[in-house]
Parts: structure tokens; C-alpha cells; sequence
């Protein structure tokens, strides 16, 4: 505890300057210490920049053919010529993993932005449409959610049809129901918010009231948790393409390949492995960087 020194007081004959107090010293405060990012979010970041290169511009990393077969090179190991072997058909499968990367991450991507545009749809729909519309809405997004998402896709790739545009349909069936119950919650939330009861107060229009207030507040959450429900998506895409109803061969994909690649496990293992690590990796980096996002978002709203 700091101590105020009170200097002497002079006599009545000196003069009025003779009499000073010190005043307490009160230490700097200290600046905040910078904290340094989590090493695995470094690493996230890392594995994410090192994917977006792969799936933009996959030249840059291997100059070998993903689809060039040579026989005579067949199920070669890992080494020096070929980093991570060769597949059955003598293709370089460090080319393939690479330029897998594309066709991998556009279906989750693909996947995602259909499950949350639907999402959004159906989630504004039960909140703003009244009673029946949100009772009919609600218990229907409740049937589909009892269902595994893995098997509820799998029923619409079955009416839809094999392709990468149908994947993408299926996965995003499965996964709007849980996307609309999050829109639905932010637009109750926000549609009892002063500021829009300002607006309705105003006259402003109903659809410019929507478009300019309610959408914008109640799908920024679902947005976060986007990121995480992308490796999701990822994983179930690699699962419908694994069984045959993605892309089809020769077309580089991760799951397309880890299904070939099963057939050589005793053999040789490289064939399968390294396109299910890349599968596992993706996920992983997603989902890191995900929960980081909300983990912001949650400290933020908190506030």
C-alpha cells in the first residue's frame, strides 16, 4: 500500500511556495500481454492454406497426371519417384490426392451453401408465417431429424440420382432441417427486438423489413456453425461417393479412391490411406477452425 510523504510545514513567515505535498506515486498500468494463438490453430491455418492451394492450383505441387496410367508402374511404394506410391493402374496417387481436392471440397462446399439457403428458407417460413405454418414446418424438420443424416441422404441420392450436383441435394435434404430450427430461434429472437418494432412502427414494408433487418441478424449464428457442419458435410459426401453415387472414375475424388484404394489393404496399403488421411485431415482442420469462429462469436454476443 502506497504511503503520501508530507513534507514539513515551514513556519508563518515563509512564503506560501514553501509549502508543497507530494503526491503518490501510482504506478503505469501494465499493458495487457498479447496472447499467442494456439499452436493448433496455427497449424489449422496451415493445413488450410496448404488445401486451397491444392484445390485452386494443384500445378503447383505436382507436375504428375492424376488420370496417366502406367502399367508397368503398378501399386508402386511410396518413395522418391512417387511420394505416395501408385494406385493399380500405375497413376501417381500424390497427383490424385491433390487434385482430389477440388472435387472433395466443392461437394462439401456445395452441400453447405444448399443446406443453408434451404435452411434459411424454411426457418423464416415457420417463424414469420404464422401459427399452422410453423407447427406444420417444425414437426416436419423433427421427422427428418429423427432419421440419420447418412441414411436420409441416401434416400434422396436414391430418388435424385448419382452425380455431384445430386450429392450435393441429398447431403443438403439431410441437413436443413437442423439449419431452419436455427433461423427459426434467431428470427423469433430478433423479431421481438426494439429496432424492429422501431421499423414496423415506421411503416417500413414488410419484405424490405425482412431483407433489411430480420435476415441479416438471424443468420449470421447459423453462418458459425456452418463451418463446423461443412466437415460434416464433407465426411457424408466422401461416405456417398465411397459407395459409388459421386463422381464417377477417373475423375480424382477422396472417397471415390479410398473405395479402390480398400481393395489393396493387404497389399498394398497407400493405395487407401492416403485419401482417407486427406478425408480425416480436411475434417479435422475444419472443424478446429469452426469451433475457434464460434468460440469468437459466443465471447462476442456475451459481451
Amino acid at each position: 500500500m502506497a504511503h503520501t510523504t508530507v513534507e514539513p510545514v515551514p513556519g508563518p513567515d515563509a512564503a506560501p511556495d514553501a509549502v508543497l505535498l507530494k503526491a503518490p506515486e501510482v504506478p503505469a498500468p501494465a499493458a495487457p500481454a498479447r496472447r499467442r494463438p494456439p499452436l493448433a490453430l496455427l497449424l489449422a491455418l496451415a493445413a488450410l492454406a496448404l488445401l486451397l492451394v491444392a484445390a485452386l492450383a494443384p500445378g503447383l505441387l505436382s507436375s504428375a497426371s492424376p488420370i496417366e496410367t502406367h502399367p508397368a508402374e503398378a501399386l508402386t511404394p511410396p518413395g522418391a519417384a512417387h511420394w505416395f506410391g501408385t494406385d493399380q493402374l500405375g497413376r501417381d496417387l500424390f497427383a490424385r490426392v491433390l487434385h482430389g481436392a477440388r472435387p472433395s471440397l466443392l461437394l462439401g462446399l456445395g452441400a453447405t451453401a444448399f443446406a443453408i439457403t434451404g435452411g434459411t428458407l424454411l426457418g423464416l417460413a415457420a417463424a414469420l408465417g404464422g401459427r399452422w405454418a410453423d407447427q406444420i414446418l417444425m414437426r416436419l424438420a423433427d421427422v427428418l431429424l429423427s432419421l440419420p443424416p447418412i441414411l436420409l441422404a441416401l434416400l434422396a441420392v436414391t430418388v435424385l440420382g448419382t452425380g455431384s450436383l445430386n450429392v450435393m441435394l441429398a447431403i443438403a435434404i439431410a441437413f436443413v432441417p437442423g439449419y431452419a430450427r436455427i433461423v427459426r430461434a434467431e428470427t423469433l429472437v430478433v423479431r421481438r427486438s426494439g429496432y424492429v418494432e422501431a421499423a414496423v412502427g415506421l411503416g417500413l414494408p414488410r419484405p424490405l423489413l425482412i431483407v433489411r433487418h430480420v435476415l441479416p441478424n438471424a443468420v449470421g449464428p447459423m453462418l458459425v456453425l456452418a463451418t463446423v457442419g461443412f466437415g460434416t458435410a464433407l465426411i457424408a459426401a466422401a461416405g456417398l461417393s465411397f459407395l459409388g453415387l459421386g463422381p464417377q472414375p477417373p475423375s480424382p475424388e477422396w472417397g471415390a479412391m479410398l473405395s479402390q484404394g480398400r481393395r489393396f489393404l493387404a497389399t498394398a496399403w497407400w493405395v487407401g490411406v492416403f485419401p482417407g488421411a486427406a478425408i480425416t485431415a480436411t475434417a479435422l482442420v475444419v472443424n478446429v477452425l469452426g469451433r475457434r469462429a464460434q468460440a469468437r462469436f459466443t465471447r462476442r454476443t456475451d459481451a
